[in-house]
């Protein structure tokens, strides 16, 4: 009789899990940022920027999926679709990309340059599979956020307007990564520290007022810091309405939209 060959379990290959983003929250980290700026700031090359940078993002779960692919199962079908994904999505990046250094030069994009070296963090994170953790968060939240910078030099703004747009925007996504994860911990009955998380949102408020007061950002986003600030102290509190993860994110959805709309009015407005 022929020897027997071991048949070897078929893997269902799952093109979602391969292309979108499981971190439900990076959404926000990348359309906050893009909106508000475009918003204040549009132009063809601010555009063009909201592009690639989409496509990067985009990019980075397919990425993900080969690294940890070829440094495990290494399996082959996997493998192809990831690298499908990474072709389509950086194709639109390079799109973006080319567009946009040919319309504004290369200005714009230093503020990409300054955050390389975290994004190269990240992929290593990603690839040991630690992705999830504190720190490869707020890096992501500092490399996704620099769009914001990028779009408005791209759209003829100075970098005064720039930088205080992207600090505007970590004043909202760095308090906000260390109350999401406290909060869930809490809700699970693990150790959490409120006392960070105030802290963090208590320095957000000061920064705020100190931008509203120079100009570099309206008072309706210092009052908005106000509130995510009273957000965070309820939401850590033994007298807080219990939450399910899928009902924190989707409010944690609806205050950037409120901080994004904070922005933009508050920039037309002159309040």
């Amino acid at each position: 009789m022929p020897d027997s060959v071991p048949l070897r379990p078929v893997i269902k290959i799952n093109r979602k899990q391969i292309a979108v983003p499981p971190e439900h929250g990076s959404w926000g980290f990348l359309f906050e940022p893009i909106v508000a700026s475009l918003a204040i700031g549009f132009s063809l090359p601010g555009a063009l920027i909201a592009l690639m940078t989409i496509g990067a993002f985009l990019a980075r779960q397919p990425l993900k999926v080969l690294i940890i692919d070829r440094t495990g199962q290494r399996n082959a079908e996997r493998a192809r679709v990831a690298i499908q994904f990474i072709a389509l999505f950086g194709t639109i990046a390079t799109v973006g990309f080319a567009g946009a250094i040919y319309l504004a030069g290369i200005l714009p994009f230093v503020p990409f340059l300054l955050v390389l070296p975290l994004a190269c963090i990240q992929i290593y994170f990603d690839g040991s599979r630690k992705s999830r953790g504190l720190l490869p968060e707020l890096f992501g939240s500092v490399t996704i956020s620099s769009s914001s910078a990028a779009i408005l030099l791209a759209g003829g703004f100075g970098w005064p307007a720039a930088l205080s747009l992207w600090l505007v925007m970590l004043l909202r996504l760095i308090p906000s990564i260390m109350y999401v994860r406290n909060r869930l911990k809490l809700e699970k009955g693990k150790p959490f520290s409120r006392l960070a998380v105030l802290l963090a949102h208590s320095a957000a408020v000061i920064i705020a007022a100190v931008l509203a007061y120079t100009n570099g950002t309206s008072i309706l986003v210092a009052l908005v810091m106000i509130f995510l600030l009273y957000r965070a102290a309820n939401g850590l509190s033994p007298n807080r309405r219990k939450l399910k993860a899928m009902k924190i994110g989707i409010l944690e959805v609806v205050y950037g939209v409120v901080t994004v709309l904070a922005i933009i009015i508050g920039y037309y407005s002159g309040i």
